[in-house]
Order: structure tokens, then C-alpha cells, then sequence
């Protein structure tokens, strides 16, 4: 069985928050960002536990790097503005200021990784990135998409 749907773009989105903005009607703009939300939701729980599986020669902990990492991973819904659209990411906004960059890093996106070994300036090790995200969320991305579409489609049809 092959599932059929049209892909939305950025441009669908815009327009029909633009339309529910002029109409007025609190309660379906609330609706349609909560499905939104609800849509792309199945994805945060899928990077934080990429996170985690980070090889590394120390356990999982809640308080160490994949656990810093794994909060600050977010879900954005933006139904107006330039930006609009869904979004995963990992915040470096929500890691400590000398960790602000380390999910690029981790990710491959930055050049290779230098970092001293457990504090100890006088001895630097050079750290291969472990890519978790992008090998995360492509997989996911269709049927999320679809699931967004579907939501920006009740939407629409409640609109005209």
C-alpha cells in the first residue's frame, strides 16, 4: 500500500496563519499550534535517546555531557513570521557558556573536536565527532511531515 499526500511548504504555513490571525479566532490558532506540536512531537524523545547513546568510556548520567545535551533538546512550533515552521534542535542556549557549541561539534557540523582530558590542561586530546541527530530525525522526517500536513489540512478546511 502506497499512502498518497501533498506536501506543504513554509508558504502553506504562513498563509494559513495569516488567515487565522484574521479572522480572529483565538481558539483555532491555539488548535492549530497544539497540532503542530503534537505532530512533530515523537521526535524529541527519539534525538534525546540518540543523545545517550553517545559511545563514551563513562556511563549515562543525568548531570553529565549527554545528559546536559538531551535537555537542552527542544521542540519549536512557529506558525507566523519569517521563521515559521516546525523545528527540532538542540538548544546550546540552555548548556553551560563553555558548552554552548559542543552539539555541532558532537554532530560533525564543526571542525574536530579539541577538549583537555578530564581538566587537565597540559594534555589535549582531539575527539571524533558522534553524529546523533541528523541519523535520528531523517528517518522520522516523512512521516512527521505527513502528520504536519495533515494538521495545516484540518485547519485549512475549518478556515473556508
Amino acid at each position: 500500500m502506497v499512502a498518497s499526500f501533498q506536501m506543504r511548504t513554509g508558504k502553506d504555513l504562513k498563509r494559513i496563519s495569516a488567515e487565522l490571525r484574521s479572522m480572529g479566532n483565538k481558539r483555532l490558532q491555539r488548535e492549530f499550534s497544539k497540532e503542530l506540536r503534537s505532530a512533530a512531537k515523537p521526535m524529541v524523545p527519539a534525538v534525546r535517546q540518540a543523545i545517550r547513546q553517545i559511545p563514551s568510556q563513562r556511563g549515562y548520567t543525568a548531570d553529565g555531557l549527554r545528559g546536559r545535551m538531551s535537555k537542552a533538546v527542544k521542540l519549536e512550533v512557529r506558525p507566523t513570521g519569517k521563521l515559521a515552521g516546525v523545528r527540532i534542535r538542540v538548544d546550546g542556549r540552555k548548556m553551560p557558556s563553555h558548552e554552548k557549541a559542543l552539539q555541532s561539534y558532537m554532530e560533525g557540523l564543526k571542525k574536530p573536536w579539541r577538549h583537555p582530558v578530564f581538566g587537565n590542561r597540559e594534555v589535549w586530546v582531539k575527539q571524533d565527532p558522534s553524529p546523533y541527530f541528523y541519523k535520528t530525525v531523517r528517518p522520522l522526517g516523512l512521516r512527521t511531515r505527513s502528520n504536519v500536513n495533515k494538521a495545516m489540512d484540518r485547519v485549512a478546511k475549518q478556515i473556508v
